[in-house]
C-alpha cells in the first residue's frame, strides 16, 4: 500500500501518510527525523518505486521489517538508480506505521517483479527463542542497547567478519552498498568483514553511537540504529556510516543480529 501510494500521489505525500511518530530516515550525518524532512511543502527528491520480497514480524505482531528492490527514478540529466530498500514498521493501534527507512544502492539494474516469500523467514523464526525462554529472560530495551554496543566493541576486537559470526544468526542477512544481500552466516560475515576492511585504512577503532531503537512487546525482536565512525584528521574525516540493525532473541539467552544494514556518508 505504501509503494502504491507513492506511485499515485508521489513520494512526499506517501511518506507523510505512513510515517510514525519518531520515525527516521538516513542522510549524510546520520539518522534524521523523517517527519521533519517530509513535512515541508517544497520537498525535493526523486520519485521512487519498490517491492518487498523479504518480510519479518514479531510474535505479538507489533514490529516488522520489509526489504526489497528499489528504483530511484531519474530524469533527462540523471539516469535511474537501483538499490535495496529496508523498512522497519510498528503497528500502533490498528495501522502499520513506518519507523525507519534505509536505502543501500548498487551499480546495476534490479527487477521489481518480486513477491514476499515467507519461506525465507521461517529459518529465522526457527532460531528465535520460544515464548517460555523469552518470558524467563525478562529483558528490557537496555539489554538490547547493551548488545548493540557490545557488537561495536567486538568489531574492534575481532574484526567485522568474526564479530558478525559471533553475534549474527545462522540465517543473518547483510545489506551493503554495491552488492546483493548476503544471506547466511558464512556469506554475510565474509562480505561484512571484507567491506569494513576495505573502508578502514587506519588502526583507529570504530566508535558506535546508538541513537534509537525499540523492543517488541513479545520481547523476542527489536531494532537499533545509530552511527559507526572512526576518527580522522582535517584532510581525512575517517569512516562514517549509519547502521540499522534488526535483532532476534535466541534460545541461548542472547540477542543476535537478524538483519544488518550500513549506509556510509
Amino acid at each position: 500500500s505504501f509503494s502504491d501510494s507513492a506511485s499515485r500521489v508521489g513520494r512526499a505525500s506517501a511518506f507523510r501518510e505512513f510515517l510514525g511518530e519518531g520515525s527516521v530516515v538516513f542522510r549524510p550525518g546520520g539518522p534524521k527525523d523523517a517527519q521533519d524532512i517530509y513535512a515541508i511543502d517544497n520537498f525535493q527528491g526523486n520519485e521512487i518505486s519498490w517491492k518487498a520480497h523479504y518480510v519479518d514480524v514479531s510474535r505479538d505482531g507489533d514490529l516488522g521489517l520489509s526489504a526489497g528492490p528499489l528504483i530511484v527514478i531519474g530524469d533527462e540529466d540523471n539516469p535511474d538508480q537501483w538499490g535495496h530498500l529496508v523498512s522497519i514498521w510498528r503497528k500502533q493501534e490498528v495501522n502499520w506505521q513506518l519507523m525507519a527507512d534505509i536505502v543501500v544502492t548498487i551499480p546495476g539494474v534490479l527487477s521489481l517483479e518480486v513477491e514476499p516469500n515467507f519461506e525465507d523467514t521461517r529459518p529465522v523464526i526457527g532460531e528465535t527463542a520460544n515464548p517460555a525462554v523469552v518470558s524467563d529472560a525478562a529483558h528490557t530495551l537496555q539489554d538490547l542497547i547493551d548488545a548493540d554496543n557490545l557488537f561495536g566493541l567486538s568489531i574492534n576486537f575481532r574484526g567485522g567478519q568474526r564479530a558478525l559470526l559471533r553475534y549474527g544468526l545462522e540465517n543473518a542477512r547483510v545489506y551493503l552498498p554495491g552488492m546483493a544481500p548476503a544471506v547466511g552466516a558464512e556469506a554475510a560475515s565474509s562480505v561484512y568483514g571484507a567491506y569494513l576492511d576495505s573502508q578502514l585504512f587506519t588502526t583507529n577503532p570504530i566508535t558506535l553511537s546508538y541513537v534509537g531503537g525499540y523492543l517488541s512487546t513479545s520481547k523476542e525482536m527489536g531494532y537499533t540504529y545509530g552511527t559507526m565512525a572512526t576518527s580522522g584528521d582535517e584532510a581525512d574525516q575517517g569512516f562514517q556510516t549509519s547502521y540499522l540493525r534488526l535483532w532476534r532473541f535466541t534460545n541461548s539467552n542472547e540477542w543476535k543480529i537478524a538483519v544488518e544494514m550500513l549506509a556510509p556518508y
